[in-house]
């Protein structure tokens, strides 16, 4: 997402203006993290249908503002619009998402992949690459984005911590599919 404020004014536009106001008013101040929760709130509350790529753009911000493990749970519960969509969030909100070790190249060794976005169209996958903490948990924040080929043994590309945005329009225009008509 080249331009996070325009992303920001597109989710908010689909609650009621005065909520979606609230939204846009929290970008303005740098209350990201707030925002990102009224706008999930908004969304559930209202029953706003969203595509699936509206769903993984969501779940992108949060985790560029360190809110998508707080509202994974929620952004999947929003209502779905049943549309083709180019792209599906396909994390797990139980924890149990499928996990695979980082090979010894291309700076994963000793990191988890886990599954996040996928591309509906070719299957490439985009994860986020995590260290496995001292107690057995997964590091809080992501070490590196990844997006993977559809079988998700090769690693297509590899993108730094701070690149979430950039690792999902990666994603987002990097598909080899031809192009078709798609809700977004």
């Amino acid at each position: 997402m080249t331009d996070d404020v325009v992303v920001w004014n597109r989710l908010a536009d689909l609650l009621p203006e005065v909520e979606a106001q609230e939204v846009r008013d929290c970008w303005d101040i740098g209350e990201q993290e707030a925002g990102l929760g009224l706008l999930v709130s908004g969304l559930l509350l209202h029953q706003m249908p969203l595509s699936e790529t509206v769903r993984a753009e969501i779940s992108v911000l949060a985790e560029t503002w360190g809110e998508r493990e707080a509202l994974t749970p929620r952004i999947l519960q929003c209502r779905g619009d049943d549309a083709p969509t180019q792209l599906k969030l396909i994390e797990d909100s139980g924890g149990t998402a499928e996990e695979m070790t980082g090979g010894s190249g291309q700076d994963l060794a000793d990191l988890v992949l886990v599954p996040w976005i996928a591309c509906t169209r070719c299957g490439q996958a985009l994860m986020r690459a995590h260290v496995r903490e001292r107690w057995g948990e997964l590091s809080y924040l992501a070490r590196r984005y990844v997006i993977t080929s559809p079988d998700r043994a090769t690693v297509l590309l590899l993108f730094p911590a701070e690149s979430a945005g950039v690792a999902f329009t990666a994603l987002r225009n990097g598909c080899a599919c031809p192009q078709r008509s798609l809700t977004l």
